[in-house]
């Protein structure tokens, strides 16, 4: 039974209603309404109606995030509303959804993705500087392992230190105490926040590699809903669908999450899918990279392959060829077997250990 109920309006007309999760977080609010936004164009007949609530990582700001040790630290609540019928879909960062859903849910639609890099947020007083030209021991805060252990590998003359908390929270404490010289934060978010003039330096993959699914608005919804399934799916990019299935089958491989430091580029161009992965050891000195591709035709969208109801680590993307679906995942499993090869494994569980002992 769904969530859904009808509105009737002055004259008696009635519209359907569509209730849509979401963080209460200002960039979450901005991130479903945009969502929201598209939906109602292609419906208009539709009322949606937001449902907002707080998360487990939004209540918990001592903490690192790597030290909770949950892994649906962003997700819990909202998906507790959508198994029960409270909401009928909910708006996620892609970054903040396990590779494994609960059963029963399922992500509908994977949305055009914005700018996957980190970008530096300077404080005030370093306007016009950057990561290579801060003062020796600058303290740089970021929730990440993954940032951290990259730049430590790259910058060694910085510092680094947890800062939590939402995006206006961490540029609050930046500018207006003197603990950092800098923040690390998803350019995506910034841009999205139209904070763009706050970003001093975008990171390069040479210089950080980004979160598996960063940059990308995921909607999750009950995998049974047939028709919510079909009204979201028109939603799918999918070489941003096919980007993020080959990262996130990568990243299940490797059985990583964020307490350890995983990190990837992705790529489609001239019908090739490429993907580089690395993995880190805390500090960054231990590390291994390599890069694979595949073949994929996102233009050759044949019928009967495209509108199957398959899951793949967690997405069902109707509307986008399986046929390049299942090249996407074979290419993140086969990269993660030639890292664990090489010997990831070692370089994750000792990532791993030494995080919960700090």
């Amino acid at each position: 039974m769904s969530g859904e109920t009808d509105l009737q309006d002055a004259e008696g007309k009635v519209s359907r209603v569509i209730r849509v999760g979401t963080r209460k977080s200002q960039l979450a609010r901005i991130q479903t309404d945009s969502v929201v936004e598209k939906l109602q164009e292609l419906h208009p007949d539709v009322h949606f109606e937001i449902v907002a609530m707080s998360t487990t990582g939004d209540k918990i700001l001592d903490t690192a995030l790597s030290k909770i040790g949950e892994k649906s630290l962003f997700t819990k609540e909202l998906e507790n509303a959508l198994e029960k019928n409270e909401v009928d879909l909910v708006v996620h960062s892609l970054k903040d959804l396990p590779t494994a859903l609960p059963v029963g849910f399922t992500i509908g639609a994977v949305l055009k993705r914005e700018n996957p890099h980190d970008a530096v947020v300077l404080h005030p007083k370093n306007k016009g500087k950057c990561l290579d030209s801060l003062p020796n021991k600058s303290v740089i805060g970021t929730s990440s392992l993954r940032r951290a252990a990259q730049l430590k590998k790259k910058f060694h003359h910085l510092e680094f230190k947890d800062i939590r908390g939402n995006l206006n929270t961490r540029l609050k404490k930046l500018d207006e105490h003197n603990d950092f010289s800098a923040i690390i934060l998803a350019a995506a978010g910034l841009r999205r926040m139209g904070w763009e003039g706050r970003i001093s330096q975008i990171l390069g993959p040479e210089d950080c590699m980004y979160a598996v699914g960063q940059g990308a608005l995921a909607i999750e919804v009950r995998a049974r809903d047939q028709d919510i399934l079909e009204m979201v799916s028109v939603l799918n990019d999918p070489d941003t669908v096919l980007r993020c299935i080959a990262e996130r089958a990568f990243l299940k491989h490797l059985e990583g999450g964020c307490s350890v430091p995983v990190a990837v580029d992705t790529e489609v161009k001239n019908s090739q899918l490429y993907l580089t992965g690395a993995v880190y050891s805390l500090d960054g000195s231990d590390s291994l990279k390599e890069t694979m591709q595949t073949s994929i035709n996102s233009n050759n969208q044949e019928q009967e392959k495209v509108d199957e109801k398959v899951q793949r680590v967690g997405i069902t993307a109707l509307k986008v060829s399986g046929e390049d679906q299942d090249a996407a995942v074979k290419l993140g499993v086969d990269l993660g077997i030639l890292l664990l090869s090489k010997g990831a494994k070692e370089i994750l569980t000792v990532a791993r250990q030494l995080n919960d002992a700090r």
